[in-house]
């Protein structure tokens, strides 16, 4: 494998579409004023898990082309957490841009919506605070950040891990 396909330019292609897609996804739903509905919440953990499922595998396929059919399973791993964290991480900095200058009330509008949820749901007002608490905790920050980035290269690496198996071929194998 000498003449080996090049995994960065396929990570930071895909990653960059990933990343492009998320973002005008969130601007689609900010624009039809879903961003703060259950109906939209639905729709966005909808698209993102589609978004997490589609991107490794046709970036692991892509690379898998490039190089001449060829494909290790580590390869295709690299490959599909490399894409997501990318992704994940464009998304990210469009994200703070969201909430820091276009809708700067944003975390306040969902923290009410939170509550009222709670306050239906007939719990406490000290488990109600608590929640809000532990939410508010993870809302914008560098730890809310490091933990949605852990948790999408976790989703990543099993989708990648799954598609690498299938996909993978070496030049031992025959068909």
């Amino acid at each position: 494998m000498e003449n080996q396909a090049s995994s960065k330019s396929v990570i930071l292609n895909y990653g960059l579409y990933y990343g492009i897609v998320a973002i005008l996804f969130s601007v689609i739903m900010y624009a039809l004023n879903m961003h703060l509905t259950t109906t939209g919440g639905i729709i966005n953990l909808v698209v993102i898990g589609l978004l997490l499922i589609v991107f490794p595998i046709l970036s692991i396929s892509k690379f898998r082309k490039n190089n001449g059919g060829l494909l290790s399973w580590g390869q295709a791993v690299k490959i599909g957490i490399g894409v997501v964290i990318l992704g994940t991480l464009i998304s990210i900095i469009y994200n703070h841009i969201f909430t820091g200058l276009i809708e700067p009330d944003f975390y306040n509008q969902v923290t009410e919506i939170q509550r009222q949820a709670l306050e239906e749901a007939d719990l406490s007002q000290d488990v109600i605070d608590s929640q809000l608490e532990t939410q508010a905790a993870f809302q914008g920050t560098i730890l809310g950040d490091a933990v949605g980035i852990v948790f999408f290269a976790f989703l990543s690496f099993i989708v990648s891990a799954i598609a690498g198996a299938v996909m993978k071929r070496s030049e031992d194998e025959q068909y």
